[in-house]
């Protein structure tokens, strides 16, 4: 959709540790509609000021506000991002540009913004359970870390995006195999959070653990794999396309563990509503989703199965929902709100 002069927009970033987001958004009837989106490569660059700067001499339009969602916790308008060496400041990038109002927040806290207002293409369903209006939603998402985020009702019946960092709760292992991985994690790190497992990283922690038990053979073709591209995607490819028997070992605990922590975070927040999985790995996975393995780790909450399998549980497709979602943020802010 062309952009019409006299409309405000809204410049909305995704800014992860691997790359970074930016968009020009305008209101649309139900949600924001880009103008222009363009990825960056976060590495390349020492602070989010030279990739903005960037972008809007790229994209020379008038801008009436600046919602960033950002990969770490952010408290009085602040991060210190968790996987780069960022220090990003709502000050600091008002005085910059001369923005008038610019709000940092949690990157899942801004794809939470937009879970009310995904369509049903947008959405793989795991688990067809009976929709729920005005329930609470959670939100878990692997990628290069582990993020999560609550959609909890107010008194007036709207939802309210919960920051989190429960990626970096301790790791609960739930059998004998994963009293393993635990063991053989907490010597290399010390601390075991989840996101040691449930992110990119996390999937090479699983498969050397393996591989350093014995119990599984490493090709000589796979360590080169490994070697030569990023090792998270040598080990899905691996274990979807060749079925190489220690990588799909590996994908098979990562999807186990990712269902045990997705159910533990429905039943936090009591998130009825639907659980929804989002994050850079659920896409190159979806066939390992639909399986059995995750459904049935999610359910296996004891007593509570039943509770459980009535969640209806989603993976989101679209790969810009943290990009909309800051830009719903920013528009809900200057009291312009999605219905």
């Amino acid at each position: 959709m062309a952009y019409s002069g006299g409309r405000s927009l809204v410049l909305a970033g995704d800014i992860g540790a691997t790359k970074t987001n930016l968009g020009l958004f305008f209101k649309g009837k139900r949600r924001p509609v880009s103008r222009v989106i363009e990825t960056y490569p976060s590495s390349e660059s020492s602070n989010i000021e030279d990739i903005i700067e960037i972008f809007i001499k790229s994209h020379s339009l008038p801008i009436t506000g600046v919602c960033l969602g950002v990969a770490g916790p952010v408290q009085n308008g602040r991060c210190k991002t968790t996987n780069l060496p960022w220090d990003i400041n709502e000050n600091k990038i008002k005085n910059r540009f001369g923005f008038r109002y610019v709000r940092l927040m949690n990157d899942l806290t801004a794809t939470a913004h937009i879970i009310p207002y995904l369509k049903r293409d947008e959405l793989l369903v795991l688990n067809r359970a009976k929709i729920r209006a005005r329930r609470n939603i959670a939100l878990i998402a692997p990628g290069t870390g582990l993020g999560e985020a609550l959609l909890v009702l107010n008194k007036k019946g709207e939802y309210i995006s919960v920051p989190s960092e429960g990626g970096h709760v301790d790791f609960p292992s739930k059998n004998d195999t994963e009293v393993g991985l635990w063991r053989y994690l907490r010597r290399r790190y010390g601390h075991v959070s989840i996101e040691r497992i449930l992110s990119g990283p996390g999937l090479l922690n699983i498969y050397s653990w393996l591989k350093d038990s014995g119990r599984y053979k490493e090709p000589n073709w796979l360590a080169k794999k490994i070697r030569e591209m990023e090792p998270a995607k040598a080990i899905t490819e691996s274990a979807l396309n060749r079925r190489q028997p220690l990588c799909k070992k590996t994908l098979d605990i990562f999807v186990s563990i990712l269902g045990a922590a997705a159910g533990n975070l429905a039943l936090t927040g009591m998130t009825t509503g639907g659980v929804y999985i989002g994050g850079g790995i659920p896409h190159k996975i979806l066939p390992k989703l639909k399986g059995e393995i995750f459904m049935e780790s999610f359910t296996n909450k004891g007593r509570f199965r039943t509770l459980m399998e009535k969640i209806p549980v989603y993976v989101i497709l679209n790969d810009k929902a943290a990009l909309l979602g800051a830009a719903a943020a920013a528009f809900e802010s200057r009291d312009i709100l999605y219905r």
